[in-house]
């Protein structure tokens, strides 16, 4: 074979098999989404292996007696118009976002003047990942 050929040849399976890495990567989806009726949010069911690679963690709205119920800050997730959100343990691997109007934050705490209930559990760690599945932004391998 000539040398044009044997290019052919190999670009040929340099572009096939970058297809069949994106067909693996769809069937190996690290994320899921449902519709939560009546709204306009998802919620976002994690694989295991999700929940693991991004280092999932949790912690229960707190209510301080004579005052409002406070999230860690870092459980508050901020989106464009704004608006602020918290992502809500829905189920197992299953997280829900939930608006949230902040009175006051100090420190690392946010006072919430609307939100979930006290001992709901929220995104600690990994809230901008469940955003980014919920918008469908891809993230690095």
């Amino acid at each position: 074979m000539n040398r044009a050929t044997w290019l052919t040849i190999a670009l040929l399976g340099l572009a096939l098999a970058g297809c069949g890495n994106q067909i693996a990567s769809a069937a190996e989806s690290p994320s899921r989404l449902e519709p939560v009726q009546g709204s306009n949010v998802q919620r976002v069911i994690l694989t295991p292996d999700a929940v693991r690679r991004i280092g999932l963690q949790t912690a229960p709205v707190q209510q301080v007696p004579g005052a409002a119920n406070t999230v860690p800050l870092a459980a508050v997730i901020y989106l464009k118009d704004g608006t602020t959100w918290v992502y809500t343990v829905a189920g197992t691997r299953t997280y829900v976002r939930q608006q949230v109007t902040i009175a006051q934050a100090a420190g690392d705490t946010a006072m919430l003047k609307t939100g979930p209930p006290a001992g709901t559990a929220v995104v600690t760690t990994g809230a901008a990942e469940l955003l980014g599945s919920e918008y469908g932004v891809a993230g690095g391998q």
